[in-house]
């Protein structure tokens, strides 16, 4: 797998749109050879920025979570990470009785029976306060009604991607699995860092 570095001077990244210019530009793509998997990559960044958001919202998020580094990730969860052991349960600082879950749901379409069944779950987790589902694939409109009838909050996020015939991954011959680390700056910002998994 390898990453890629795109500066914000050279195009916006997944817009569907807009140039490759550069000309090759050293300070616009750099890259490395890794040798895990780019799924376990990419499930490292999203876990990460989850936690992230748990602490930001006040949950009880322990600092080696935080801490923890590609290398370690894959030596706990390996190179196709178990999607059932991703999970996170957090407590909520202000209230150890308010109880938030994070559900990794992989790559198949989300159907009204994936609702269920997930219901089915974790219907007897007790104190869960809100459900956050963290999708790769396409989710239909009956799924997204079955959620709407969960007896708490169900909020729903699809892991950035670029498609692999965005402008900017031909012009840098990008593959499917590879994992785009992008770097945008301009008049408002110094420097802002996302990343995309290319599909």
């Amino acid at each position: 797998m390898a990453e890629n570095g795109t500066n914000g001077d050279c195009g916006v990244v997944g817009s569907g749109g807009g140039g490759g210019g550069g000309g090759g530009r050293e300070d616009c793509i750099t890259s490395h050879v890794d040798g895990g998997s780019a799924e376990s990559h990419r499930y490292y960044l999203s876990r990460r920025t989850v936690w992230e958001m748990l602490r930001d919202r006040g949950y009880v998020v322990p600092d080696l979570e935080l801490a923890r580094s590609l290398a370690e990730f894959r030596s706990v969860f390996g190179d196709k990470p178990d999607l059932l052991r991703l999970r996170i349960t957090v407590s909520h600082s202000s209230n150890p009785y308010n109880r938030m879950m994070v559900i990794f749901c992989g790559t198949e379409e989300i159907r009204t029976a994936s609702v269920r069944n997930l219901y089915a779950q974790i219907m007897s987790t007790e104190h869960l306060k809100g459900l956050i589902l963290i999708r790769e694939s396409k989710i239909n409109h009956f799924a997204r009604k079955g959620l709407e009838k969960y007896p708490y909050k169900v909020e729903v996020f699809q892991l950035p991607r670029m498609l692999e015939t965005d402008p900017i991954a031909r012009y840098y011959g990008l593959e499917k699995g590879q994992v785009v680390k992008v770097t945008y700056s301009g008049e408002f910002i110094d420097s802002l860092e996302t990343y995309r998994a290319v599909l």
